[in-house]
């Protein structure tokens, strides 16, 4: 075999060329004669305009499927038929035909009057009833494979080429369609809903949500939009805690989210009833003892004593609700069902084994579950639970500082042996119960679980520093006001004050109690305690005598405040449910959590392991190398909703599990509207934050002393990402950072210029990345 070298390709090359020369009759390269022209083809059909129409979308708030109560038949004695129409979004945005829908899923369900116990109303689904699945498919073949993989068959699905978008559905099997029920009366309210299957985006990748039609009410027999009886708890109510997204609910995992309560109830109806009395199953999967179960999650044990078994407590034990277990109305904003539907399964939901359950005042062994309603009347019903009593009991009784006097060394107290001289605060409330001045002689004391009023200093910028509490109880009212004193080395002279209520009392029936019988505290006699008393945080200047010209805390000043309590009152009712001081608003829970006194009771991290102790309890194990010593309000906040918490304090309802990832958390993460306020900037002009907190303290001997000061950009962002890491520190710090562990000395930092890539209307800023993902 002859070797090529780098010159044998050229010389080759050349010899083939002198070769073909030697061959050529002069007429090589000139174009033949042409031929005989063919016979024209038939002319294709026009296609539509492009824009005109779509066949991908985006996102699955871009397809529409409308459903008509004239294009249904779905009842006995006729044949199966559906017609419907889909759009999609175009380029522009425009809501155009959509073409090829190969596959879609409908559901038929009827609402029924019940009489065999239980709810007075139930849902039956058709095709469940017909023991046929859960729904009945489309497709162009008539055949298709089922979620289980096994061949069913279909209707058959065909597109009307004439109006692009337009669909038709007809069954050509043996038997009736599986969504009409033979028993199924046409005079009773139907609800259908279509499911699309196979819907891609431009790139050819599947949507990742399900993509559902409007659910549609109405009636067969007369073609009557209905509205449902059995629509006690509307998607807002869920919306509260679980996020909006394309006006659907966001965050449901189960399925990976049928979006609407109304979708929900397609499967979860008594079909699925049962389970609650099998200790390996332990709930029910009727719609309402189910959602009952799963969020009674572990305020089941913690506050009912009792305990959810088998399923039940693997699935459901560790759901934290936010709200209290007993506000029925946090949920129920349609019409009262919580007074009127009682029945056995709803209630053992919560009270799990109710018929014996000695903790009950009335033995329910042996009474049946239709007499439910003959002793839980409505008004029963609403006592039991306490419903409203918390917002009673806070409305009847309200609270005003009047006046502040204050004095430096003017009192002598004994401090072991030794005579000290100290100032002295005392404050005056006007209170009124109920609209009236309170009768002399009233006393905070009996009825309080805290009876404080919490105090400390203002300067110019808005930066709180808290100094002491001035406590209320054994203070008599005289002429409807209370008047109480702090002694001690206050050194508040000459400043501005704040005074904010931790003033929270007991009730019972939406009025105030005494907390405990004769005062013992082993007899508590209250039904709903922390409730708060009605106060405006207060600010009064001490150059002053009468107060004028208070600095104000930026905690008041809503243009610096960019979390919304309306939106933590969504999900938590008030919130005096999210601590257990009874505060209302932020302003009441800045006296501990501010830039000036640093510290945490939680500053390492816990994760809940795979391990079980000796009683089958979770066991916590610390994260190493993470840790947190500053608590201002954004920082306790954004930890404790993403899970950066620990078990010092009992279970935490939300907690990271052993793959780091957040359990328990409602909405979804990255969605800060959820908490911010709407269309409000984060960070200032000049890069830092809107708040204008420029450092956190760092206390780590919980002494009152700063022993350092980090920047608060990264030290948000690592509140919530637990952005530790050695790379994300360096980042922290390039950007002018001072991050946990290497603080700095002075409370003068600099602007982090994080703002320059992550403020909004940035590439990458926090409106961008945080915009609030598909679930």
């Amino acid at each position: 075999m002859m070797r090529m070298t780098r010159k044998a390709p050229l010389a080759l090359l050349i010899a083939s060329a002198l070769m073909m020369a030697g061959c050529s009759d002069g007429d090589d390269g000139k174009d033949g004669a042409p031929g005989q022209p063919g016979d024209p083809g038939q002319p294709g059909e026009p296609g539509l305009p492009a824009g005109s129409f779509a066949d991908t979308i985006e996102s699955a708030a871009e397809m529409t499927i409308t459903l008509l109560p004239e294009n249904l038949a779905i009842t006995a004695g006729q044949p199966f038929s559906v017609a419907f129409s889909v759009t999609g979004k175009n380029a522009k945005g425009e809501d155009v035909p959509f073409l090829g829908m190969d596959k879609v899923a409908l559901y038929v369900m009827n609402q029924q009057a019940n009489d065999a116990g239980g709810a007075p109303k139930q849902w039956v689904n058709h095709v469940m009833a017909n023991e046929a699945g859960s729904y009945m498919y489309c497709t162009p073949e008539g055949k298709t494979l089922s979620r289980l993989g096994e061949e069913v068959d279909a209707c058959t699905l065909v597109e009307d080429e004439a109006n692009p978008g337009t669909y038709t559905g007809t069954w050509s099997h043996e038997g009736a369609a599986p969504v009409i029920l033979a028993s199924a009366s046409a005079d009773d309210l139907h609800r259908v809903f279509m499911r699309a299957f196979n819907v891609v985006n431009a790139a050819g990748a599947g949507i990742a949500d399900k993509i559902f039609s409007s659910p549609l009410d109405y009636i067969p027999a007369t073609g009557e939009l209905a509205q449902s009886d059995k629509d006690t708890v509307s998607n807002a109510a869920c919306i509260q805690c679980h996020g909006e997204q394309d006006g659907r609910i966001a965050n449901i995992e189960a399925h990976h989210n049928y979006q609407k309560v109304e979708n929900c109830v397609a499967c979860h109806n008594p079909a699925l009833s049962g389970g609650q009395n099998d200790p390996a199953i332990g709930w029910n999967a009727d719609f309402g003892p189910m959602v009952h179960t799963i969020h009674g999650g572990h305020k089941i044990h913690s506050l009912l004593g009792k305990e959810l078994t088998g399923e039940a407590h693997e699935m459901f034990g560790e759901i934290g609700f936010p709200s209290e277990l007993n506000e029925c109305t946090v949920c129920h904003d349609g019409e009262p069902s919580w007074q009127t539907n009682v029945y056995a399964e709803a209630c053992q939901a919560c009270h799990i084994d109710f018929r014996n359950d000695d903790s009950l005042a009335v033995p329910h062994a042996g009474i049946d579950a239709a007499a439910c309603s003959g002793c839980h009347t409505t008004e029963w019903m609403s006592s039991a639970h306490n419903v409203g009593d918390r917002t009673k009991a806070t409305a009847s009784i309200a609270a005003q500082v009047v006046n502040v006097v204050y004095s430096e060394n003017s009192e002598a107290v004994d401090v072991d042996g030794t005579i000290e001289m100290q100032d002295k605060l005392t404050v005056t409330l006007a209170v009124q119960q109920d609209g009236s001045d309170v009768a002399d002689g009233f006393d905070f004391g009996p009825y309080a679980k805290y009876s404080t009023l919490m105090v400390g200093s203002v300067v110019a910028d808005g930066t709180v520093t808290k100094n002491t509490d001035v406590d209320f109880a054994g203070a008599a009212a005289a002429a409807g006001e209370v008047e109480a004193s702090a002694i001690g080395n206050l050194n508040l002279d000459g400043q501005s004050l704040y005074l904010a209520s931790r003033l929270s009392l007991c009730s019972k029936d939406g009025a105030l109690i005494e907390c405990y019988e004769g005062g013992d505290d082993t007899k508590p006699q209250y039904e709903v305690g922390y409730v708060a008393v009605t106060m405006d945080t207060a600010y009064w200047n001490l150059a002053n005598a009468d107060g004028s010209d208070a600095l104000v805390s930026r905690f008041s000043q809503p243009e610096r405040i960019t979390a919304d309590e309306a939106k933590c009152n969504n999900c938590h009712d008030t919130l005096a449910n999210a601590k257990h001081y009874g505060n209302l608003k932020f302003d009441q829970c800045m006296n501990c959590h501010n830039e000036t006194w640093g510290g945490s009771y939680h500053a390492a991290v816990e994760y809940k392991s795979d391990d079980v102790d000796a009683d089958g309890n979770p066991v916590f194990k610390t994260i190493d190398g993470l840790s947190y010593h500053t608590r201002d309000l954004f920082a306790v906040a954004h930890r404790f909703h993403t899970g950066l918490w620990d078990d010092n304090r009992g279970f935490p309802a939300i907690h990271l599990d052993s793959s780091m990832a957040t359990q328990g958390y409602p909405d979804q993460a990255n969605s800060c509207v959820a908490c911010h306020k709407d269309d409000t900037a984060l960070f200032a002009a000049d890069g830092g934050l809107a708040s204008g907190k420029r450092a956190l303290g760092v206390d780590l001997n919980f002494d009152g002393v700063n022993d350092g000061y980090l920047s608060p950009v990264a030290e948000a962002c690592r509140t919530c990402h637990a952005h530790s890491s050695p790379a994300a520190l360096a980042h922290f710090k390039s950007n002018g950072s001072y991050v946990e562990g290497e603080p700095s000395t002075s409370a003068d930092l600099p602007v982090e210029s994080c703002g320059t890539c992550h403020a909004e209307g940035k590439t990458y800023g926090i409106d961008v990345m945080h915009a609030g993902g598909a679930h």
